[in-house]
């Protein structure tokens, strides 16, 4: 029983030590891939600065705030909700954050009485509201582990085109923001209508400069391009949210794994003892029976033979033994 015992304990050893060796190798891959993606997110905050300065330099000048993805759609009776997590798991509770922080959303919008649409990127957010019996309208797949600008542009012109029309009273975005290697924060952030910065309307532009075709005409322009960006922002934080959760799951895995890998190595060393003393119980038992049934000579020999038998007490032994030579 013993050494059955310890056989499932070295196979259970050797199982973990596997399962280790992957999680350390998965938490190095992304400890190098968080590092990129947040230099890719730091790289693209500068655009989006410029891209914000210009339209507030565009109002300034006159723009008339009149685009479609500026103005209130009052008469909408619908709230769409963008939701980005990421495709694959094993990486702690990002995905179900993110998941959550939106469904408590699309709560607060159904308690005013609005019906909502989903628009998911990433396969963890697309299973888990079809599980709960959910429609979602949209999906997008094989984006968010390195996002590129034309992922930001195909989401975007999905509700883009919806709020323009006036089927979308608002366009809600749920996605995790990065801040440092050890904190990112899920959050749901507005994305239509456009929140353009508060303007001082006694302040002029930051330059004197004259517009071609008019400051409305370029507004116009620009407005797809930053609606653009943000997006295309916030799939970069999401990225770099995800390979971060992923490092730190990985390596409580890791951790965990020579936990029990160390425990498990106590109970087999444990049974490993316990059956040596067994076994040399049962030899000092064995031998100390063998001498204990072997116990005096006179004992060994049939009743008929014992020298009391042979020799009663009213002879001599002695003077017997002589006659009988």
């Amino acid at each position: 029983m013993a050494g059955g015992q310890e056989r499932i304990l070295r196979r259970r050893i050797k199982s973990v030590e596997s399962t280790k060796k992957i999680t350390r190798a998965m938490e190095l891959i992304a400890a190098t891939r968080v590092v990129k993606a947040q230099e890719r997110a730091a790289s693209a905050r500068p655009y989006s600065d410029e891209i914000t300065a210009v339209i507030v330099d565009l109002i300034r000048a006159g723009a008339a705030k009149e685009h479609p993805l500026l103005r209130d759609n009052p008469e909408a009776r619908t709230a769409a909700f963008v939701v980005i997590t990421s495709d694959r798991g094993m990486c702690g509770g990002y995905n179900t954050n993110v998941i959550r922080a939106a469904e408590r959303s699309i709560a607060a919008a159904r308690a005013k009485g609005l019906d909502f649409s989903l628009i998911v990127v990433g396969k963890k957010a697309q299973k888990h509201f079809r599980f709960q019996g959910l429609a979602v309208d949209a999906a997008f797949e094989g984006m968010t582990d390195q996002p590129i600008y034309d992922n930001a542009r195909e989401i975007a012109a999905t509700v883009r085109s919806r709020y323009e029309t006036g089927e979308l009273a608002s366009v809600e975005l749920a996605y995790t923001r990065f801040f440092s290697a050890g904190t990112q924060q899920a959050v749901v952030r507005r994305f239509l209508p456009l929140e353009v910065p508060e303007i001082d309307p006694d302040a002029g532009p930051t330059a004197d400069l004259e517009y071609e075709p008019s400051p409305t005409g370029i507004l116009n322009e620009i407005l797809p391009r930053y609606l653009e960006s943000r997006l295309f922002s916030a799939l970069l934080d999401a990225s770099a949210s995800e390979h971060a959760s992923r490092q730190r799951a990985m390596k409580a895995a890791t951790e965990n794994a020579e936990d029990l890998k160390t425990s498990l190595s106590r109970i087999m060393n444990r049974a490993r003892q316990d059956a040596i003393t067994t076994e040399i119980m049962e030899i000092v038992g064995g031998a100390e029976a063998l001498g204990s049934s072997k116990g005096d000579k006179h004992d060994l020999l049939p009743s008929h033979l014992s020298p009391d038998h042979l020799f009663p007490d009213h002879l001599d032994r002695t003077d017997h033994s002589a006659s009988i030579h």
